[in-house]
């Protein structure tokens, strides 16, 4: 069975997207989930070939995809049968991808978020940043959404997009200080090889969603906000954050001996690790993104098809 993009788009909603996400979080806390890191093939040519995958009771899989400077990334996530490994359905995965990355940062703004958070900022208009905000739209009641990317022209388009697009006050602000001062949950979602913020600019009491860089010459927070200031800081895999997370492996570089400064966010989830604790601590959630996000938003898109 082949599944289109539109296919996906009509199935899996953001509010269904947050539910699975956090179920996948709590099959990898109780081991029913198994998830293998990312790993790449980087040709001469710029092309880089991407592949990770995962499998829980009912499903496994794998995702595919292609990307080059000159014309974009190219996704597929294969979908097979755990009980007999017999194959399922080929899914067009780049709606799967933002949608599944932005309900994982939905869950643990849900979890790690002040629950009267109501003042969003975001720090980049690209590719995955629209999916943020209808995540965290889903898990809190915002007040207001400020945006800041690079060219003004974008940001001020991409804020009307989004708040026709969820019903929301979205403004764009004229430098990311101006975005993430004084905020209740910020989202960095940039491919930024440099800090795009300044620990000095970040609240007490704020929840941070680090989602835009899995590459560990790149990252998007400095090194004192992440071993300083914050209390908790959480990543989806400590497995991938040691191949993937620049956001903490930098800090470790220009540390030596300090510590790896997170947990991972899945025992947070399922109790076994207290999230916040106080009103002001300042949590950190690294992502980069799990093959098992992929699997159980897969399956449920392959089964609302089947039932058809």
């Amino acid at each position: 069975m082949l599944i289109t993009e539109a296919q996906v788009l009509e199935h899996l909603t953001m509010s269904k997207a947050v539910e699975l996400v956090e179920l996948s979080f709590r099959q990898l806390a109780d081991g029913t989930g198994v998830n293998h890191p990312r790993r790449r093939v980087i040709l001469p040519t710029g092309s880089i070939l991407h592949y990770m995958a995962a499998g829980n009771a009912e499903y496994f899989g794998t995702k595919v995809y292609s990307s080059n400077p000159k014309t974009g990334a190219h996704f597929q996530f294969l979908l097979y049968r755990s009980a007999d490994g017999l194959p399922l359905a080929t899914l067009e995965a780049n709606h799967l991808g933002r949608i599944r990355t932005g309900a994982s940062s939905g869950v643990a703004t849900k979890f790690l978020a002040r629950p009267d958070a109501d003042v969003l900022g975001v720090i980049g208009s690209g590719f995955q940043a629209r999916t943020q905000i209808a995540a965290i739209a889903e898990v809190r009641k915002l007040r207001e959404v400020r945006i800041w990317s690079r060219k003004p022209e974008g940001r001020a388009a991409f804020a009307r997009e989004c708040a026709e697009a969820f019903g929301l006050n979205v403004v764009a602000t004229e430098t990311a200080r101006e975005a993430v001062e004084g905020v209740d949950i910020v989202v960095t979602a940039t491919s930024s090889k440099e800090p795009v913020l300044e620990s000095a600019w970040i609240s007490p009491g704020t929840h941070i969603n680090a989602m835009g860089s899995n590459w560990l010459i790149k990252r998007e927070l400095p090194t004192d906000l992440v071993l300083d200031r914050a209390t908790l800081v959480t990543v989806d895999s400590i497995e991938d954050a040691h191949l993937e997370s620049g956001d903490l492996m930098t800090p470790l570089r220009e540390r030596p001996g300090t510590p790896f400064p997170a947990v991972e966010f899945h025992s947070v989830v399922s109790g076994l690790r207290p999230g916040r604790q106080h009103p002001d601590d300042i949590t950190i959630f690294k992502s980069n993104g799990l093959a098992i996000q992929d699997v159980v938003s897969a399956g449920y898109v392959y089964e609302e098809i089947a039932r058809v």
